[in-house]
């Protein structure tokens, strides 16, 4: 069915451009123009998910708190701060509950896959607490399975650059809730251990990108010679980091402790890893306005690709928005990225394009099309929604400066 609608909708909107018509060149973008996309991504997904807790199959059966789903769910979160509909914290309830608020496979996990869902369920708790609700989700579990990986005195469980994104927020959230710096602290350790020491360090400081793990690093080169960078790992690193940093300005904002000088010079150093990533991938963003899949290889699987644009996107955003990225150059190239999946990538009915399936590597999931299904689309969701929501933030931003 999937397909039939593709081939359906391209046929009667040919050619290529005009077939992602959710928006067009023409049109002004506005932040309004910027949530109706969002929506249509949205509305498409609960659509094809109309309930939340069944499972998802692709080559086997895995249930709905797995990485890609949670993944969803922290796009719906941000959705929600610039939509806020009763609609979308109903379905991500059923959800959550249908889980019990617990890391799939249990407060045991160790793996970041399985901890991600976490993420969506401090936010929830969070918004119950401000909305001063009856029923405020409790985090009894998601405390029980961050003591137990803290207590095993671990710091190398993040073996591959996704990972970042996936735990990484629980732990800065976590402490942003509670004021405990043990949190961040001992995430800044495996930060620490990934970027510096995994592989001989999956960080490369001179071209400021990460090699998603230790398969990567030099002397593997991609077919043409290029050191191997994919697209979407470093999306990961972007969004964990974007995410951090603020938790940790949120945190040390309200509450001084005698490590919070600590905790801040560890955001200092995400800030300077995360200006190195914008530096570096201002200077590879395509023409077009996308990202290649191997970004530093337009030959060998290059682009365009829709979720690591999205997380690159929802990076510079975020930084012009806060003032981290002065130059005009960010503000151009975020632009430049939304035009490019707004008017090519979306088609009408919410279905993502151009975005590469599950796997490690820029060759897995290929060939990369306008129509290609991925084995599975709630991720890629995610990622558009992230971006979406820091993107209108930046404008509605810039519109209220600019009425001032």
């Amino acid at each position: 069915m999937r397909k039939e609608i593709i081939v359906f909708a391209a046929s009667l909107l040919l050619p290529l451009h005009a077939s992602a018509a959710v928006e067009t060149e023409n049109d002004a973008v506005t932040p309004s123009s910027v949530k109706s996309v969002a929506c249509v991504v949205n509305d498409y997904m609960m659509r094809l998910w109309p309930d939340p807790t069944v499972a998802t199959f692709a080559r086997r059966e895995r249930s709905s708190s797995l990485w890609t789903r949670a993944v969803y769910y922290e796009g719906l979160m941000a959705l929600y701060e610039i939509d806020p509909q009763q609609r979308y914290l109903d379905y991500t309830d059923r959800w959550a509950d249908f889980h019990h608020w617990t890391a799939r496979r249990g407060t045991t996990a160790t793996n970041a896959d399985n901890q991600c869902c976490q993420q969506t369920y401090i936010d929830r708790h969070c918004q119950q607490m401000a909305r001063g609700e009856r029923r405020v989700a409790q985090l009894d579990s998601v405390r029980a399975n961050l003591e137990y990986q803290m207590a095993t005195g671990r710091v190398d469980y993040w073996t591959w650059i996704d990972a970042i994104q996936m735990a990484m927020p629980i732990y800065s959230k976590m402490f942003r809730l509670t004021g405990d710096a043990r949190y961040i602290l001992y995430a800044r350790d495996c930060y620490l251990w990934t970027r510096d020491v995994c592989g001989g360090g999956l960080w490369n400081a001179k071209d400021g990108l990460w090699w998603r793990d230790k398969d990567f690093v030099p002397p593997y080169k991609e077919a043409d010679g290029n050191d191997c960078y994919w697209s979407r790992g470093n999306g990961w690193v972007v969004a964990a980091l974007v995410k951090t940093i603020g938790d940790i300005e949120a945190a040390t904002a309200k509450r001084k402790s005698s490590q919070t000088k600590e905790v801040r010079a560890f955001a200092r150093l995400l800030e300077k890893d995360y200006r190195a990533m914008m530096k570096a991938l201002l200077r590879c963003q395509r023409a077009d306005g996308f990202w290649n899949v191997s970004l530093h290889s337009p030959v060998t699987f290059g682009g365009p690709e829709t979720s690591g644009t999205a997380l690159f996107t929802m990076g510079m955003a975020w930084g012009v928005r806060t003032g981290r990225l002065a130059s005009p150059q960010y503000r151009q190239a975020a632009d430049k990225a939304w035009r490019a999946m707004a008017t090519q990538a979306i088609h009408p009915d919410g279905f993502i394009g151009f975005l590469q399936g599950t796997g490690k590597e820029p060759k897995d999931g290929q060939p990369v099309t306008f129509t290609s299904i991925p084995d599975f689309e709630d991720y890629g969701a995610g990622c558009f929604l992230l971006c979406a929501a820091e993107y209108y933030k930046m404008l509605a931003g810039r519109s209220r400066q600019s009425a001032e």
